[in-house]
């Protein structure tokens, strides 16, 4: 694995236990595609740091299951503004 894509998957796990950010949030900040921090997160963090993947799956996981309430919740604003 390429040093460049080390440095990026432990940057997108640091950045994710401190903010807890969606996997949507990171791609934006970080300016690369949600498939990109995805597969960081999921399976290169693996094998890079694998007690940092557990704490990143912890927070990823309760993130995936909150999605259906946020979604909700900005279309909820969405239309009480027109």
């Amino acid at each position: 694995m390429e040093d460049y894509i080390k440095k990026r998957t432990l940057t997108l796990a640091r950045h994710v236990m401190k903010t807890h950010d969606t996997v949507r949030k990171c791609a934006q900040i970080f300016d690369v595609s949600k498939s990109t921090v995805h597969n960081d997160l999921s399976k290169r963090l693996k094998k890079i740091n694998f007690f940092m993947y557990l704490k990143v799956k912890k927070i990823l996981k309760y993130n995936f299951s909150q999605k259906h309430l946020r979604g909700g919740k900005f279309t909820a604003e969405k239309y009480k503004k027109n």
